[in-house]
């Protein structure tokens, strides 16, 4: 007798593998293609070059795509695809939903100026011009796509797989993905960690415990080390703080529009109110950060409830919670901040890659009384991690710059959960023993990750790049 085998679902890792951007993993069953997460290689020329190859898959084969969150890193290519042909739905929380629009708008803006400086080097050289990677016409046709999910409710998104999002805690509705597959005979169950956020976080709940999985995909950012103590951190911000206007001299903090700098205004709002804050100026300088701000302050019942004094000042607006605080939206704005002492300016982007800050460090890092606070993971490449690695010159914006600022690393505002936190939440979903594959991270952070779990009995593999797996 001839038994029939019924066809399992499988998984091919196409981001974030060995490295920490460009998030994608396509799912494919029986149901149909689902591709989980559509993110942006980021960092130096040779990884954001990445973003150029040709689509391993055909777009318009999928029938769904699934966004953890709005980070660039895991959406960011979205327009592409779908300027190569996907018209499918996308599911995501409904503060992504908002994000997303904000965010994809400013990288398509960032993307056509970018090729537009390129192709006028091309044009003297005699090369060929270059195409957008895409348009902000490409964004809006991703934006009507749009379809949103509340955390905890299932949906059956093809036939034979059900979503079910989680609370993160990471930024504003950041999501745990967990696939519910009832293919290939017996139900199996993916689960997708997204980026876990620090139990640290002042504004956000701790990430949420699944309960079990089959396979596991387990971000490892922070793999192979624990963030410095909360009290550690906030201790060394004030100390900066206080160095800096002893001296008369500007804080500079390069901080992503999502998540970090509302958790920067958080806490130089409680210093404000503890009596600890002696800067009178702080200024957000990023249209982003000030419209992502305004989005954090429409979504307070996702907030940690540990602060009612904050969630009453919110409702608000920010600068009910930190009087000092100004926003400089346009670029005269910006300008004018070249002419201010002892202030604090918060601008993008993070990684100091791009965005406001790139000007502000060129007009402050030369400068003795300057303090720069690092907030946030800063890839190899990047001039963030040049700065933390304790570089003494750097070209920027075409000027060679002495750095004779103090340079702070404040691990502790990380957004993402450190190795213990990791650890601990992929062991919550013991008994069922899941197969775990370590994504999201450098090297060594995933071997250190994966050595920890081993010792804790996990089956844990390092994933790569076009490798596909049976779930």
């Amino acid at each position: 007798m001839t038994t029939h085998t019924k066809p399992k679902a499988q998984l091919t890792f196409y981001g974030a593998t060995r490295q920490v951007t460009g998030s994608s993993y396509l799912l494919e069953t029986p149901g149909g293609r689902l591709l989980l997460d559509c993110g942006m290689f980021q960092g130096p020329p040779t990884t954001t070059a990445l973003n150029r190859r040709d689509c391993p898959f055909e777009p318009a084969s999928l029938d769904a795509v699934v966004i953890s969150h709005a980070h660039i890193d895991h959406s960011g290519l979205l327009p592409k695809l779908v300027r190569a042909g996907y018209a499918g739905p996308i599911y995501l929380t409904a503060p992504t939903h908002d994000l997303l629009e904000l965010l994809l708008k400013d990288a398509a803006h960032l993307e056509m100026k970018d090729t537009q400086w390129e192709n006028k080097r091309r044009e003297r050289a005699g090369r060929p011009l270059m195409e957008p990677l895409y348009t902000l016409e490409d964004v809006e046709r991703v934006l009507a796509l749009r379809q949103s999910l509340s955390y905890s409710t299932t949906s059956e998104v093809l036939p034979g797989v059900k979503l079910k999002f989680h609370d993160a805690g990471h930024i504003i509705g950041a999501a745990i993905v967990e696939l519910q597959l009832a293919t290939g005979g017996q139900p199996r169950t993916l689960v997708f960690s997204g980026d876990l956020g620090n139990r640290y976080s002042p504004l956000l709940r701790d990430p949420e415990k699944v309960g079990r999985a089959d396979v596991l995909l387990l971000e490892s950012t922070y793999g192979d080390r624990d963030h410095r103590s909360l009290s550690d951190t906030l201790d060394e911000f004030r100390q900066a703080l206080q160095a800096a206007y002893r001296r008369g001299g500007n804080v500079l903090i390069p901080s992503f529009a999502v998540g970090r700098t509302q958790d920067i205004i958080y806490w130089l709002g409680r210093f404000h109110r503890d009596g600890q804050l002696p800067q009178q100026k702080v200024f957000i300088d990023s249209p982003m950060a000030i419209e992502a701000s305004e989005i954090y302050a429409s979504y307070t019942n996702l907030f940690n409830r540990d602060d009612p004094e904050f969630n009453r000042a919110i409702q608000q607006g920010w600068q009910a919670w930190l009087p000092s605080l100004s926003y400089s939206r346009s670029t005269e704005d910006s300008m004018a901040l070249n002419n201010v002492q002892g202030a604090i300016i918060i601008a993008g982007s993070g990684m100091c890659e791009g965005g406001r800050i790139r000007h502000h460090l060129k007009y402050n890092l030369w400068r003795r009384d300057t303090h720069v606070i690092i907030s946030g993971f800063q890839p190899r490449g990047t001039l963030g991690r040049k700065l933390v690695d304790g570089v003494r010159r750097l070209t920027i914006l075409g000027s060679e710059i002495a750095v004779r600022a103090t340079i702070h690393t404040l691990g502790g505002f990380s957004a993402h959960a450190g190795q213990d936190e990791l650890v601990q939440w992929a062991l919550s979903m013991q008994p069922s023993d899941p197969r775990v594959f370590l994504v999201h991270g450098e090297v060594t952070a995933m071997e250190a990750l994966q050595q920890r779990l081993v010792w804790q009995h996990m089956r844990a593999a390092i994933a790569d790049y076009g490798v596909r797996i049976e779930i």
